[in-house]
């Protein structure tokens, strides 16, 4: 892999706010430099990033909605500093949206899930509304030096709820078929995404994330 694909440069004439406003409008190599662009200056705030990019993004997630930025995001790869953020997003918004479904799965897992080997750390995994207002600290920008432990613990909350899917299905006696094939993928995705945030939590603690 060249460094190119690694770092991605900044682009040097696109305007990270018309691409945030228009995502569906912009070139998919300009998309991935806007991303990062905007993810850092979300996150951080400071830094070597330009003053006025990262006052115009905060300007249009304080008027627009985060979501407007997060839908850049949404394609970034899963261990980099865009992809973990679309994770913690889309968690925020899960618990948002469908609480007594995020409730009842980590109910379930938070009893079986084995949290404290598969993510280094994390004596006992946040829960529901914990990792609601972890989210929504990262995304404000109110985490920056502990971003590794935010993610770690965003890790740990979806073990949990993988657990208690798949937990789930058995405990409703879901027939199999394509209804349980459908929560065991499920399951599976959310597995994945807590391995995910594991891996850019370790990359945050070593520098990389980008």
């Amino acid at each position: 892999m060249h460094d190119g694909a690694h770092r991605p440069r900044r682009p040097a004439s696109l305007d990270p706010i018309e691409a945030a406003e228009l995502p569906g409008g912009v070139d998919p190599a300009d998309r991935v430099q806007v991303a990062h662009v905007t993810a850092q200056a979300v996150v951080s705030r400071e830094g070597d990033l330009d003053p006025e990019v990262v006052r115009r993004v905060v300007t249009l997630v304080d008027t627009e909605g985060l979501e407007v930025v997060a839908a850049l995001w949404a394609d970034a790869t899963p261990h980099s500093l865009p992809g973990a953020l679309w994770r913690l997003y889309a968690m925020r918004e899960w618990i948002r949206t469908d609480p007594r479904e995020v409730a009842e799965a980590y109910g379930l897992g938070a009893q079986r899930a084995v949290v404290a080997d598969a993510v280094a750390g994390v004596a006992s995994p946040p829960g529901p509304a914990e990792v609601a207002d972890l989210a929504d600290a990262v995304l404000s920008g109110a985490v920056t030096s502990d971003l590794d432990v935010a993610l770690d613990r965003a890790a740990a909350f979806y073990r949990v709820v993988a657990t208690g899917a798949a937990l789930g299905a058995d405990l409703h006696g879901l027939p199999h078929g394509e209804q349980a094939r459908e929560t065991t993928e499920r399951a599976g995705r959310l597995a994945r995404t807590a391995t995910e945030l594991q891996t850019a939590a370790r990359a945050a603690r070593a520098g990389v994330l980008e």
